[in-house]
């Protein structure tokens, strides 16, 4: 096999072997079709993704087709919604189409079906359907009405279509084999009675077909070649294929369905009925509420079409279900806003610094670099002046050699500014530190190792920021069969500040991305105005979020069914730990990401005197000393004290040349 050949995902082998079997290639057509009965989520990406990257690559058109046989739940709000996601991921579709612009069509080919004694109209409860259906591993039967006259069935499909009965009172059915071993393949429904009005055909219908009757004619309709779909759709495409059969003719492309896994994403749920209840109930503001994993809701949080596709591209193309870490997609788009977004400085929680011996009544203006990863960026104008904010952790009063911040009797610099000295502070009467006290020096070329963003308080606007965090609290929560997903709301998802900006801002418009130096990536809500200006956390500098891992389940016998990790859990967590870290400096940068949360998880299970032994582990073994970090993270927030022994091995990590240990080392400050 080629090199090129093995590059290619399953789905473009497909694709190549059909075009070397004599397929043209200008025959290829592709298309995306979901229902507007919600907001496209990141789910749904993949999906788009697959469809219209297909569609680049082998410069094939793309239907937007809209499967809108279900007036009961879609609205063209949706519609627009879709249409308004797909163009800002930066696709282009060749035709918008809807299902309903084949319902003539597809009328007259269930009429023509009924002629042929290949469907028939069904009168009973949907109780007594679902009984005579079978199971799985029983074979359906039967119902009473499976024969009726061809006459019979035409009349009452006609008088269903003219509105003369009640919703549930008929149905029009397939007969195809109530013994079929495919539960899908048993007399299948094709229509329903459903008086409502459609959101483009108004009250014209009151009869309207199924999907799986729906989807395969209208791919043959406009003739799509590959008809690309999630897993859970394997078991439907024998049905897709009867009805093709059905109607197919010699002198036109019959199309192929095919199926792929669809994407889950940790801490996420993806199905629109429950998302649609976090909107209705108000637990999230709307369906592009920043928490929301609607296409609209990362949008409007700040994530970019390109980190949203480069993180489609990286999940890839597979054939089995699996669970991708929410960790990826933010590491995609640190990654795309670490190169584009400018650099400005704000401070959150802020503390007031008077520089004693700066002149009151003088300002200067400094050159401030606004991206030094993208040269062609340029510079902007910050203001300096006797008084400024920094940030409250940034200082304390006694700390040790290694805290690198301001502290009494300490110096640091001050991005694009002077370096200054911590000489005093006031505090109120509760003992709260509410100015702190310092002389500058204009000696800039001075080596200081501590850098700190502020803004200048007389020159500094106000904004509101809205600092989000993981909606849901567990991996995986709407797969416990004795929990409701709604138990593992996150009650700190949201937490409102009043910020300082740098006056740079002050003339932002909505959508525009950021770095707040050292803080992370932001940018202006849709909330925001000339007045006001608001300002959403799309993702930290880097991953501070601990992952709780699930443990694998047992199956019915109470044995795991996955022997290399039943073989792991019996050795001891810290012994697992330091096979990990052997190689955690070596790892790419996803992989690295998710030994990072197994080693945090695994951490609950060692205590201090499994773990106090690896403090002197050699300067050179780094992933073992970073392991230990992780550790030491997790004992501490479970009440371990910070004794000596572990601010001298806290002291040396900060010491090291290796960035990746150093940045473990500074959250414990």
């Amino acid at each position: 096999m080629s090199e090129e050949r093995k590059s290619l995902n399953f789905l473009e082998q497909i694709i190549e072997e059909d075009l070397a079997s004599g397929m043209p290639k200008n025959h290829l057509r592709f298309r995306f079709p979901p229902e507007p009965n919600g907001y496209l989520h990141i789910g749904h990406t993949k999906a788009i993704g697959i469809s219209f990257g297909l569609g680049e690559k082998y410069n094939a058109p793309v239907n937007l087709r809209f499967d809108d046989t279900n007036p009961a739940k879609e609205e063209q709000e949706y519609v627009d919604s879709i249409k308004q996601d797909v163009a800002w991921l930066g696709y282009k579709w060749d035709k918008e189409l809807f299902s309903s612009d084949y319902f003539q069509q597809l009328y007259d080919w269930a009429v023509q079906f009924i002629k042929e004694g290949k469907a028939y109209v069904d009168s009973q409860s949907s109780e007594a359907m679902a009984e005579q259906k079978g199971t799985p591993t029983q074979p359906g039967i039967d119902g009473p009405f499976r024969n009726r006259t061809v006459e019979e069935n035409l009349d009452l499909f006609q008088r269903m279509k003219a509105g003369e009965f009640n919703e549930g009172e008929h149905i029009l059915r397939a007969k195809i084999d109530m013994q079929h071993t495919n539960m899908l393949m048993r007399d299948p429904i094709m229509y329903r009675i459903l008086k409502k009005d459609h959101h483009r055909t108004a009250s014209d219908w009151c009869i309207y077909p199924m999907y799986d009757w729906t989807h395969g004619e209208s791919d043959y309709i406009e003739q799509i070649s590959h008809s690309l779909c999630s897993l859970e759709f394997k078991p439907h495409r024998e049905l897709y294929d009867w009805f093709l059969d059905q109607v197919v003719t010699t002198d036109k492309l019959r199309p192929k369905q095919r199926e792929f896994a669809r994407l889950n994403l940790s801490y996420t749920i993806m199905s629109k009925r429950k998302l649609l209840k976090l909107v209705e109930d108000g637990v999230v503001n709307g369906w592009d509420d920043p928490r929301m994993p609607t296409i609209s809701g990362l949008r409007r949080r700040g994530y970019t079409p390109n980190s949203i596709r480069k993180f489609v591209e990286t999940v890839g193309v597979a054939k089995r279900e699996n669970m991708i870490d929410v960790s990826l997609l933010e590491f995609c788009i640190r990654e795309d806003l670490n190169k584009t977004a400018p650099r400005v400085m704000a401070v959150l929680d802020p503390v007031k610094v008077v520089i004693t011996n700066y002149p009151e009544d003088k300002e200067e203006w400094f050159d401030a670099e606004n991206n030094q990863e993208d040269a062609a960026a340029g510079f902007r104008k910050v203001p300096f002046s006797r008084e400024i904010f920094i940030e409250k952790e940034d200082f304390k009063e006694q700390a040790s050699n290694k805290f690198f911040r301001l502290k009494l009797g300490g110096e640091v610099r001050l991005k694009n500014a002077y370096i200054i000295k911590a000489e005093s502070v006031v505090k109120d009467a509760n003992g709260n530190i509410t100015e702190i006290h310092c002389t500058y020096s204009d000696d800039t070329e001075r080596r200081i190792k501590g850098t700190l963003h502020w803004v200048s308080i007389k020159h500094a606007i106000t904004a509101e920021v809205r600092e989000y965090d993981r909606l849901f609290l567990d991996e995986t929560p709407d797969s416990h069969q004795d929990k409701d997903f709604m138990e593992f709301i996150n009650p700190k998802s949201l937490r409102t500040i009043q910020a300082f900006v740098e006056p740079s801002l002050k003339t932002v418009e909505k959508g525009q991305r950021f770095q707040f130096q050292r803080l992370g990536y932001f940018n202006v809500d849709d909330d925001s105005s000339s007045d006001k200006l608001v300002f959403n956390k799309t993702v930290g500098l880097r991953d501070s979020w601990a992952k709780v891992k699930p443990q694998p389940a047992a199956n019915k016998n109470g044995n795991n069914q996955q022997k290399p990790q039943q073989q792991q859990s019996q050795r001891k967590a810290i012994d697992i730990i330091q096979k990990l870290g052997k190689k955690y400096t070596n790892l790419p940068e996803e992989k690295r990401l998710k030994v990072r949360a197994e080693i945090l998880e695994l951490a609950k299970d060692v205590s201090y005197d499994e773990v106090q032994p690896l403090f002197n582990t050699a300067v050179k073994k780094v992933g073992t000393r970073i392991a230990v970090a992780l550790i030491l993270k997790v004992l501490l927030e479970n009440g371990q004290a910070k004794n000596d022994d572990i601010k001298a091995f806290i002291e040396k990590a900060l010491d090291d040349k290796n960035e990746l240990l150093v940045e473990e080392a500074k959250t414990f400050n």
